[in-house]
């Protein structure tokens, strides 16, 4: 097995137990023509990723990984195609959308997350997190059937140094679920708001909200402090003590308020250019996790790439940390019957194109 290490250290664990840009960002909007879009950013300033989307045909079959890196836990055949965007590995699927409309990603959960130790005998039933996405995506076309089909496996870690995951699952009814495994104990969440980013777990986050309850979109108006009237210096003062580092609280409350605050637009693909500009608020600059001159990779980006899944019309967008243009993977134009299996680089070339303009 090649080498995970890349991955765990985006799931929260390297070899050397470093910091880094441990953050993913995850929002949902709805347009006015009744699509639901969830958009997600996904971060590792360790190192490149070597992001591809993969398409997995019915029928395709594939088995989990287990501790020690050898394919020997569960075998599972995908009765459903779909796409999906893996990172280090084509196995480990972080964020995909199938042929019947589910949406699903995993969110980096440290030290809050806690699976069922790996035991031997259960190996035909156990699937290591970072294929669980690809699983379900193969397995389940709504969110009630991703609670149901958790019941019979136990999700394992491949590699005990490496943090934990949880998962976000959203399908074309507009509903979505989060899973998170504490205490070798699996919960779900139903989440309404639909932000999600990293630990602690969700009920605490929704909690934190109300920490902001003075926030408010605009400006202040003035007012006067004794014999001094004040005013606003400039827009946005309505919103003054919203987070603005990388911390997962910050980011939540953070996107949250924008995502509430959007106004909403007319159609899926609108709320979809939306999402993507609301998440570019959410870029990490590659240096700002490490130390001043222990920058580890030469990477452009800490947020590596950027999606927007259309569940409805069966759409995925994504843009990378390598190339900005918004590029889209149509599901409705696959034959899921016949297509082959293939894993592809999501920037061949690894250098944003520069479009020179011509002045005649």
């Amino acid at each position: 097995m090649k080498s995970t290490l890349p991955f765990l250290a985006l799931t929260g664990c390297s070899l050397l137990l470093s910091p880094s840009a441990d953050a993913c960002t995850g929002i949902t909007l709805k347009s006015k023509d009744g699509a639901t879009i969830v958009a997600r950013t996904i971060e590792w300033g360790g190192s490149d990723l070597n992001s591809r989307y993969v398409i997995v045909p019915r029928g395709y079959t594939q088995r989990s990984y287990v501790p020690g890196g050898t394919k020997d836990g569960m075998a599972f055949t995908a009765r459903y195609g779909f796409v999906g965007i893996a990172v280090e590995q084509e196995e480990f699927v972080a964020e995909g959308l199938n042929e019947a409309g589910l949406s699903a990603g995993l969110f980096y959960f440290p030290r809050t997350g806690q699976y069922k130790d790996y035991v031997l005998s259960e190996k035909d039933k156990s699937i290591s997190d970072l294929q669980l996405v690809s699983w379900i995506l193969g397995e389940c076309a709504t969110v009630d059937e991703v609670k149901a089909a958790l019941e019979n496996v136990r999700v394992i870690a491949i590699d005990p140094r490496a943090s934990t995951v949880h998962w976000r699952f959203a399908d074309t009814s507009g509903r979505q679920i989060v899973l998170e495994i504490i205490g070798g104990e699996v919960r779900f969440y139903d989440n309404p708001l639909g932000v999600l980013t990293n630990s602690p777990e969700l009920s605490w986050h929704l909690t934190n909200l109300n920490n902001y309850v003075n926030l408010f979109p605009g400006s202040a108006p003035s007012q006067r402090l004794g014999a001094i009237e004040l005013n606003s210096l400039g827009a946005g003062s309505g919103f003054l003590g919203l987070p603005g580092d990388i911390t997962p609280p910050s980011r939540f409350v953070r996107a949250a308020f924008y995502q509430a605050t959007a106004p909403q637009q007319q159609t899926a693909l609108k709320t979809v250019l939306q999402a993507l500009q609301i998440l570019n608020s959410f870029d990490i600059p590659v240096g700002v996790e490490f130390a001043q001159g222990q920058v580890p990779s030469d990477i452009p980006s800490a947020t590596q790439w950027t999606s927007a899944t259309d569940m409805g019309n069966r759409m995925i967008y994504f843009r990378t940390m390598y190339d900005s243009t918004i590029r889209s993977i149509d599901l409705n134009k696959i034959d899921f019957s016949r297509v082959k299996y293939r894993a592809v680089a999501l920037d061949p070339v690894k250098q944003q194109p520069v479009q020179a303009i011509k002045i005649q």
